[in-house]
C-alpha cells in the first residue's frame, strides 16, 4: 500500500518572538548596529525554536569539541542590488529586460569579492578560529573552532539545548560582529547543530526501510535498489473503463460509493498519453533546452533505467549526451536521508521530464546528503555551471522546520539563478495544509518562497489523449469492509500542500489574485495523484532477484518535472530563457491556464485501487480501496486560484504567451 514519505522532526512552533522579519518579496533587509556603535547585529541568525527550547547542561567534553561554522558573504551591494537586478530583468517594459546575465558577468557584478573573503577570514582567525576555505563564488567562508571560540568570534554563547526531539549546541542570541566586518556577511550557519534536512515530496509504492537500512554502510552511488512493487489488476488504461463493477475474479461483487460505481484506478500514464493530453498537438519537443534535476545521492542505474523506459513506451532511446550528471566528490548521512527513497525520486524527475519534453536535455544534479548545506551546494552548483534554463526540485520541508539562516543561503541562489535566466520550481508538499503531519496549518518550503515556482497537484483523468476529468489532488481513504458490501473511512491520507506562507509577505505579481497579505502556495499545478499517477520504471529488488520493473506513483514532486518539461517547450518556443517567471505567469492567468474547480472532475468522486497485500503478487491477497478526489484537508479548488491548484495547469497557449 502506498503512504506518504514522513517527514522527520515536523512538530515545530514558529515562534513570535525568534520569527523571521521578513519583508516585501524577501529577507529582512540591513543589520542594526548596537547602542555602543561598535558591533553590528546579523539579521535572521537567531534560531527561531528558543522560544520552546529547555536550556541544558554542556558536558565538558561538548564545550570542547570543535564546531564547523560557514560564514556568508553578502553579495556585493546586498540582496537588494541582486532583486532589484531579477526585477529589470524580469519587466518587459524594461530596456534589460530577458538580456541575461552569464556567470561571469553575474561575479563581477554581484558576487562577494576577495577583499570581503579576505577581511572576514582574517578576522575569523584572530578570533583564534581555523579557517579551512572558501567556497565556490566566494559564497562562503568556512571556520572552525570550540564553542568557547565560537562564540567570542560572534558576539554571543553557544549553549547546550533540547527541542523538538533533539539535543543541540546553538547561539543564544543573534549573531553581533564589528561594524567593520558585518558589512561583508549575510549569515552565518552551523553555531545551530539542529539537523535540518529535505524529503522527497513523492507517494512511495513500497517500504524502502530494509534497503535504506543496508545504504547506511555503503556509499553512494552504490545505492541499493529499492523493495520491488507490481500494480496489482484490474487497472485502467483510459480513465473511466472499466468501471469497479466487479473484484478482480469479475464475479463479486464491489458496493458502490456513495450512490455511483466508480472507475479503477489507472494503470498509470506514460509519455505519449501526457503529451496529447496536455500539449494540444504541439510539435515542439524540447530541442535546446536542459532542464536540470536535483535530488540527494545518485541511483546508479538511472541512466540505463531511463532509457528502457523510453523504449518500452515508444519514445526511443536517449541521444548521446541527452542525459548527464554532475556529482559530488563524495555522499554523506545515507542512515538519515534514505538513498534508495532517493533513487526513486530520481527515476520519476527523470522520466517525468523526459515524458513531456523528449528531445530535451536533462543533467542530474546529485546531492551529497539530504542536508540543507549540502542542498544550497548543489543548487549552487547549479547556477555556477549556467547549463539549464529550468530546474526542477521535488523536495521540501515545512516552513517551521526552516532556520532563518538556511532561506538566506538558498535565495541568495534562487537570484543569482533568476538574474541568468534560470526557473526554478519546487514541489509544495503531499500533506495538504500539513495540520494532521505537523499539528498546525502551514505550507512548505522552499516552495514558498517569492523567487520560486510551487507546483501543486491534480486528479487528472485521461482517456485517448484527452483530459476528461481533473480536480484537485486531495485523497480521503475507504477500505472494503469484511464482508465486502460497504467501504469504511479511514480518513484524509495524502494531498497537494497549499496554504499561506508564515515567513514571506504576499508578492506584488499575486497582488489582486489572492486576498492574503502573505505568499499563497501554490503557483500551478499538474497531475500528482497516484491514483491517475505516472507509470515510471526502475531496477528493484524482488523475491526473484534484482531486475527492472515498472510501478505507478504520484506526488506533487511528479507535479515539478512535469511542468518543468512543460515549461520547456515554452522556452523553445520564446528562444531564451524565462528567469524569473512568476510576474510573468501571473498576468498570463486567464490565457495560459486551464482553471481547475470541483466542476472539472465531471462528477467523477474518486476510483478503486486495487493492490497486492504483500506488494509485488496475488500469493496473499488483494486488498480494495477507494481514493477520492479533490478532499484535500482545508485546502479547495476553486474559479482562479486556488490553494491546491494555484493559477491551475498550462495549456498550449503558455508556448507563445511567454515571448
Amino acid at each position: 500500500m502506498s503512504s506518504a514519505f514522513s517527514r522527520a522532526s515536523a512538530r515545530r512552533a514558529i515562534v513570535g518572538s525568534t520569527a523571521l522579519a521578513l519583508c516585501g518579496l524577501g529577507l529582512a533587509a540591513a543589520p542594526q548596529a548596537d547602542a555602543a556603535g561598535q558591533h553590528t547585529a546579523i539579521a535572521n541568525t537567531v534560531p527561531r525554536w528558543l522560544g520552546h527550547a529547555q536550556q541544558q547542561a554542556t558536558p565538558a567534553a561538548a564545550s570542547a569539541a570543535r564546531h564547523e561554522v560557514r560564514v556568508y558573504l553578502a553579495p556585493q551591494g546586498g540582496l537588494d542590488a541582486v532583486k532589484a537586478k531579477v526585477a529589470a530583468l524580469s519587466d518587459p517594459q524594461s530596456p534589460q529586460y530577458h538580456q541575461w546575465l552569464t556567470t561571469a558577468q553575474y561575479d563581477r557584478q554581484f558576487a562577494p569579492t576577495a577583499a570581503q573573503a579576505d577581511q572576514v577570514s582574517s578576522y575569523l582567525r584572530s578570533q583564534g578560529l581555523t579557517v579551512t576555505g572558501v567556497g565556490t563564488g566566494r559564497r562562503y567562508v568556512t571556520a572552525t573552532g570550540t564553542a568557547r571560540q565560537l562564540g567570542a568570534a560572534f558576539g554571543t554563547s553557544i549553549a547546550t539545548f533540547r527541542h523538538d526531539g533533539q539535543t543541540v549546541t546553538a547561539n543564544t542570541s543573534a549573531v553581533s560582529l564589528p561594524s567593520s566586518v558585518a558589512g561583508a556577511v549575510l549569515t552565518v550557519t552551523g553555531l545551530d547543530s539542529t539537523v535540518a534536512k529535505k524529503t522527497p515530496d513523492h507517494v512511495v509504492p513500497g517500504a524502502n526501510a530494509a534497503a535504506d537500512a543496508a545504504n547506511a554502510t555503503n556509499l553512494a552511488p552504490n545505492v541499493k535498489p529499492p523493495a520491488g512493487f507490481v500494480n496489482a489488476r484490474p487497472c485502467a488504461i483510459n480513465f473511466g473503463t472499466p468501471l469497479a463493477t466487479y473484484q478482480a475474479d469479475f464475479k463479486t461483487p464491489l458496493p458502490q460509493f456513495m450512490g455511483k460505481t466508480l472507475p479503477y484506478a489507472v494503470c498509470g500514464y506514460t509519455g505519449p498519453s501526457y503529451r496529447a493530453a496536455y500539449e494540444g498537438g504541439s510539435t515542439l519537443d524540447g530541442a535546446g533546452v536542459t532542464v536540470a534535476i536535483t535530488d540527494a545521492y545518485a541511483w546508479q542505474k538511472m541512466a540505463k533505467d531511463a532509457n528502457t523506459y523510453a523504449v518500452n513506451h515508444g519514445d526511443g532511446a536517449y541521444a548521446p549526451g541527452q542525459y548527464t550528471e554532475s556529482l559530488p566528490t563524495d555522499f554523506t548521512h545515507q542512515a538519515a536521508c534514505g538513498p534508495s527513497g532517493w533513487s526513486g525520486e530520481e527515476s520519476l524527475d527523470v522520466e517525468a521530464v523526459h515524458a513531456m519534453a523528449p528531445a530535451a536535455k536533462i543533467r542530474y544534479y546529485g546531492s551529497s546528503s539530504c542536508f540543507d548545506s549540502d542542498f544550497a551546494d548543489t543548487l549552487a552548483r547549479v547556477v555556477d555551471e549556467n547549463k539549464a534554463q529550468l530546474v526542477t526540485n521535488s523536495w521540501s520541508d515545512v516552513e517551521a522546520n526552516e532556520s532563518a539562516s538556511s532561506i538566506a543561503t538558498y535565495e541568495q541562489v534562487f537570484l543569482q539563478g533568476a538574474t541568468q535566466g534560470i526557473t526554478f520550481l519546487f514541489s509544495s508538499g503531499d500533506s495538504g495544509d500539513e495540520l494532521a503531519s505537523t499539528g498546525i496549518k502551514q505550507v512548505g518550503y522552499p516552495s514558498s518562497d517569492p523567487y520560486v515556482l510551487g507546483a501543486g497537484g491534480t486528479s487528472t483523468g485521461i482517456a485517448n489523449g484527452t483530459v476528461v476529468s481533473q480536480t484537485g489532488w486531495g485523497t480521503e481513504k475507504y477500505t472494503l469492509s469484511a464482508d465486502g458490501k460497504s467501504w469504511n473511512p479511514v480518513g484524509f491520507v495524502y494531498g497537494a500542500g497549499g496554504g499561506y506562507s508564515a515567513l514571506f509577505n504576499r508578492p506584488t505579481y499575486q497582488d489582486g489574485v489572492v486576498s492574503s497579505s502573505n505568499r499563497a502556495v501554490p503557483d500551478i499545478a499538474m497531475d500528482a495523484d497516484p491514483t491517475t499517477g505516472m507509470l515510471v520504471g526502475q531496477t528493484q529488488s524482488f523475491p526473484d532477484g534484482v531486475h527492472y520493473g515498472e510501478y505507478r506513483i504520484g506526488g506533487t514532486s511528479l507535479a515539478s518535472p512535469l511542468l518543468a518539461g512543460m515549461m520547456a517547450l515554452a522556452v523553445q518556443s520564446s528562444g531564451s530563457g524565462l528567469g524569473w517567471a512568476n510576474p510573468t505567469l501571473y498576468k498570463l492567468q486567464s490565457t495560459a491556464f486551464t482553471d481547475v474547480t470541483p466542476k472539472t472532475a465531471n462528477g467523477v468522486k474518486g476510483a478503486v485501487r486495487v493492490d497486492y497485500a504483500n506488494g509485488f503478487d496475488a500469493s496473499k491477497g488483494l486488498l480494495y480501496t477507494v481514493r477520492t478526489f479533490d478532499q484535500d484537508s482545508t485546502l479547495f479548488t476553486a474559479r482562479g486560484w486556488d490553494d491546491v491548484t494555484g493559477l491551475g495547469v498550462p495549456n498550449p497557449a503558455l508556448f507563445a504567451a511567454v515571448k
